[in-house]
């Protein structure tokens, strides 16, 4: 039988086999690189301080002439995705979306899917103990920023760019809400989150 010297010690080649497979499996199905997550554009009700599904976020378009915004997307949605490279577009979710013109008027409006995992970065952050978390498990909430690709349903294609700005703990230079593309069309200035207002916000939960 075949041997190969490693590391000074002889193994067999089918040995040498099995041991790098099992290594590259333990790997791919464990670790901080492979966790799943969730998700979601929520509500925020101020009366209560209660977190659920169900919320809508948007952003403007801002053409060449300057900070005149030309134009406006809003979406819903929630879904899943992990974190690896190893398998990009284990992805699920989507939502709704409607755009806007820069006077206001209505532009067009539908569905759509994510179809992709680009890149995720879980931060530092939590939430207050005086909110209540009905989006998923409060101790698994996590701040970050995750980008999406994601198909119209009118044809077009785009990014979803999710960011998760938690009240407690995380850093200045993140933001809360969402950006997006739609086409050509980049709406890349976020609608920030307004006290009072219950817009524009967003979380993660990692899932066991």
């Amino acid at each position: 039988m075949k041997r190969l010297r490693l590391l000074g010690l002889t193994l067999p080649v089918a040995a040498l086999v099995l041991l790098l497979l099992s290594l590259l499996a333990s790997g791919a199905s464990g670790g901080s690189g492979n966790t799943k997550y969730q998700w979601d554009i929520i509500n925020f009700d101020f009366a209560t301080s209660t977190i659920t599904q169900g919320g809508h976020a948007s952003a403007f378009a801002t053409g060449s002439g300057g900070s005149t915004h030309t134009g406006k997307i809003t979406v819903t949605g929630h879904g899943t995705f992990r974190s690896n490279s190893g398998n990009p577009q284990d992805v699920t979710g989507g939502g709704m979306w409607q755009t806007f013109d820069g006077s206001g008027t209505p532009t067009g409006s539908g569905n759509y899917q994510v179809t992709g995992f680009v890149d995720f970065h879980v931060a530092p952050g939590s939430l207050p103990p005086s909110v209540t978390d009905n989006s998923g498990i409060k101790a698994d909430v996590r701040s970050g920023l995750a980008v999406f690709k994601v198909a119209y349903d009118d044809g077009s294609n785009g990014t979803l760019v999710v960011s998760c700005d938690l009240p407690v703990g995380s850093p200045n230079d993140m933001f809360e809400g969402i950006t997006a593309s739609k086409g050509y069309v980049d709406y890349w200035e976020r609608d920030p989150a307004v006290a009072g207002v219950n817009a524009n916000r967003t979380n993660f939960h990692e899932l066991h």
